[in-house]
């Protein structure tokens, strides 16, 4: 069966995930992180892709962008994939594929369920007990967000702006915000959705994305029902 296209609007922000081949590392140490970081910069450029938020965890990337048009996102996972997989494979001497499949991108819906995402993103190293604080991570976009070092490579989301007048204000905001941990619901949404590749967000929102790309945008039940073959036995 052919694979279906992923859900693609312009202007729309998406949750990206790549992963490593097999769950393996991806970044084998802080060199590799950095050519994927300027890379990404290139790659943005290239595609006019605004990132709003990013972690590079040892054996995926979570990535928080907005494209100008249909396709973009794609162009710029491609251009960004193969560039690097070159790279890495020259570097570590290695041959053969590095990632797993094809990246998954979820649509979210700008009304908080972005800083839902953003929150998602910055608190992985927290949540995979590599850090105690994700702004002393150095990996991620967290410490630009809290105000602690500029990132060159980031587009603030207008819901990020809006957490407050100044930057300063802004920064402890969104601080406040990360103490706040999302509940199991809201990780089980986020995760659900980048899993099926459908659109995170509000009733309206998911009937916005389908009436515009004539796709059903909500996730379905994880698992189908056991099918019963005992024809009436017992």
């Amino acid at each position: 069966m052919a694979r279906q296209p992923r859900l693609d609007l312009p202007g729309i922000p998406q949750h990206i995930i790549q992963r490593g081949n097999n769950r393996l590392p991806c970044f084998l140490d802080d060199d590799d992180r950095q050519r994927y970081l300027t890379m990404l910069r290139e790659a943005l450029l290239d595609t006019k892709c605004r990132l709003h938020a990013y972690v590079l965890m040892d054996n995926h990337v979570h990535l928080l962008a907005t494209p100008p048009k249909m396709g973009a996102i794609a162009r710029l996972m491609q251009k960004l994939g193969r560039g690097y997989v070159g790279q890495f494979n020259a570097r570590h001497r290695r041959t053969g594929t590095l990632w797993e499949g094809r990246y998954k991108a979820s649509l979210v819906d700008s009304e908080s369920y972005v800083l839902h995402c953003h929150r998602y993103i910055e608190l992985n190293p927290l949540r995979a007990r590599m850090t105690d604080d994700p702004a002393a991570f150095a990996w991620s976009s967290c410490a630009s967000h809290c105000g602690l070092r500029p990132d060159a490579i980031l587009s603030p989301h207008q819901q990020y702006t809006a957490l407050a007048s100044t930057p300063e204000a802004r920064a402890h905001a969104y601080r406040q915000l990360l103490n706040e941990t999302l509940s199991d619901d809201d990780l089980k949404a986020v995760r659900a959705h980048l899993q099926q590749q459908r659109a995170l967000g509000r009733d309206a929102f998911r009937a916005m994305v389908e009436a515009r790309t004539r796709r059903f945008a909500g996730i379905r039940p994880a698992h189908r029902p056991t099918r019963d073959n005992s024809n009436g036995c017992k």
